[in-house]
C-alpha cells in the first residue's frame, strides 16, 4: 500500500503551479456539471417528451457543440487561450439559468443549442493552455491531471444531481450555473496578471515524444491523416458518450434505477478514473506505445458494452462500468497528446478545434442513433452494435496511427539527411 501511494504521489510530480490551477477550475466547473447527465430524464420525465424528442434535444446540444468546438479553435489561435477560457465560463452562466425557464420543444432545443455553443468553445482554449504550461516531459500527465479532475468532478456531480433532481429539476440548472461562475472567477482571478504579461499569446507545446509528429503547421482539414485519425475518433465517442444519453434511460426502463442510485453508478466512474488514471498514464508511457494504448483501450470499451448487453444484475452494472472507467484511461489523456504534437506553432487552436469538433459529433449523433436503436430494438441490440463499432474502430486506429508513426520516422529521417549533407 505504501509503495502504491508512493507511485501514485510521484506521478504528479514536477507539475507546474499553472497546470494544477487549471486543474483546480476544471475540478470546480465540473463538480457542478449536473444538467447534461439527467437532461435527458428531466426532458422525458419532467416534461412528458418522448424518447424521439427527446434524443432531438439532445442532439441540439451536439450540434451546439460541433460549432462551438470550431469557434473555439479560431479565437483561440485569434485572441488567446485566456480570454477565451473566461469568457465561455461567464457567458454560460446566464444560459444555464434561462433554460430553467423553458418548456417547449423549440425553445429548449434553441436554448440547448445556444448553451452548448458557449460551453464547447471553452474545450479547445483549455487544451491549448494546458499544452501552454506543460514542458514536453509533462504533456500527458498534464492532461490527465486535468482529466483527472474531470472526472473527480463528474463523480461527485452527478451524485449531487440526483438528489437535487429528487426535489425539483429546475435545480439542477441552478447548481451548474453556480459552478461555473466560481470556475470563472477563480480562473480569472489567478491568471489575469499572468496572462497580461506573456501567458496569453499561443505558445507551441515542444514535441513530446517520437511519435506521431509529422503534420506540421497546415490546416487540420487539409493533414489526410489527422483527419482520419479524427474520423475514428467520432466513432469513439458515439459509442463512449451513450454514457451520457442512452445509459441512463437503460438503467431506469431496465433496472428501475432511482435518480440517486444512476448518480451514484455514474459518478464510480469518476471514482475509478480519479483513483488510477495518473499512475496508470505513467505506468503506460513507460510500458506501451501510444497506439497500442489507444487501441487497448478501445476494445475495452467495447467489451463493457457487451457486458451491458447481457447485465443481469446491477453488479453487472458496475463491472461494465469499472471496464468503461479503464477503456477512458487508455484513450482519453494519450488522444489529446496527438493532437497537441501533431498541431504546428499557429495552429494548435485549430487541431484541438476539429478534434473536439469529432469528439462533439457524437453529442448528435449519439443520442439520435442511441434512442432510436434502443426504441426500435432494444437496449440490448444497441449494446451489440456499439461493441461491432467500437471493434472495428480499433482495427482502424491501429492502421491509422502506424501510419502516422511511419510518416513521423521518414519525415526525420529526411531532416536527419538533410543535416548531414548541410
Amino acid at each position: 500500500m505504501r509503495k502504491y501511494i508512493r507511485t501514485y504521489l510521484d506521478s504528479f510530480r514536477g507539475l507546474s503551479t499553472a497546470t494544477w490551477m487549471l486543474a483546480v477550475v476544471m475540478l470546480i466547473n465540473r463538480t457542478g456539471a449536473m444538467v447534461l447527465p439527467f437532461l435527458g430524464i428531466y426532458l422525458k420525465e419532467g416534461l412528458g417528451f418522448s424518447l424521439k424528442e427527446t434524443g432531438f434535444v439532445l442532439s441540439c446540444y451536439g450540434l451546439g457543440s460541433m460549432t462551438g468546438s470550431l469557434l473555439g479553435g479560431w479565437l483561440t489561435d485569434k485572441y488567446g487561450h485566456f480570454r477565451v477560457q473566461v469568457n465561455s465560463l461567464f457567458l454560460a452562466v446566464p444560459f444555464f439559468v434561462l433554460l430553467s425557464f423553458l418548456n417547449s420543444m423549440l425553445t429548449l432545443s434553441i436554448g440547448v443549442f445556444i448553451l452548448s455553443t458557449v460551453v464547447e468553445t471553452f474545450r479547445p482554449a483549455n487544451s491549448v493552455s494546458i499544452s501552454y504550461h506543460a514542458t514536453p516531459e509533462q504533456l500527458t500527465r498534464s492532461f490527465s491531471l486535468n482529466r483527472m479532475a474531470l472526472n473527480l468532478g463528474f463523480s461527485m456531480g452527478p451524485a449531487f444531481g440526483g438528489f437535487l433532481a429528487a426535489i425539483s429539476y429546475h435545480l439542477l440548472f441552478y447548481g451548474n450555473a453556480f459552478s461555473v461562475l466560481v470556475a470563472a472567477l477563480v480562473l480569472y482571478l489567478y491568471f489575469h496578471k499572468k496572462e497580461h504579461k506573456s501567458v496569453d499569446e499561443p505558445r507551441p507545446a515542444k514535441l513530446h515524444s517520437e511519435q506521431l509528429l509529422s503534420g506540421g503547421g497546415v490546416s487540420p482539414w487539409r493533414d489526410r491523416d489527422f483527419v482520419i485519425f479524427n474520423i475514428l475518433v467520432a466513432l469513439f465517442s458515439l459509442s463512449f458518450f451513450q454514457l451520457l444519453n442512452t445509459m441512463p434511460m437503460f438503467y431506469q426502463d431496465s433496472f428501475s434505477m432511482s435518480n440517486q442510485e444512476m448518480g451514484i453508478l455514474i459518478g464510480f466512474n469518476g471514482v475509478v478514473v480519479f483513483a488510477l488514471e495518473m499512475i496508470m498514464v505513467s505506468f503506460l508511457e513507460r510500458k506501451m506505445t501510444i497506439s497500442n494504448t489507444i487501441v487497448m483501450g478501445t476494445i475495452l470499451c467495447g467489451i463493457s458494452y457487451l457486458i451491458l448487453a447481457f447485465a443481469q444484475s446491477k453488479a453487472m452494472l458496475y463491472v461494465a462500468m469499472f471496464l468503461f472507467s479503464f477503456s477512458e484511461i487508455f484513450v482519453m489523456p494519450f488522444l489529446a497528446t496527438i493532437v497537441i504534437n501533431r498541431s504546428g506553432e499557429q495552429s494548435r487552436g485549430a487541431y484541438m478545434g476539429a478534434n473536439s469538433f469529432s469528439f462533439s459529433s457524437s453529442f448528435i449523433f449519439a443520442p439520435l442513433a442511441g434512442t432510436m436503436l434502443a426504441q426500435q430494438f432494444g437496449y440490448r441490440t444497441l449494446w451489440i452494435i456499439i461493441f461491432v463499432i467500437l471493434i472495428l474502430t480499433s482495427i482502424g486506429l491501429k492502421w491509422n496511427l502506424r501510419k502516422m508513426e511511419a510518416d513521423s520516422a521518414q519525415e526525420r529521417n529526411l531532416r536527419n539527411l538533410e543535416k548531414t549533407t548541410a
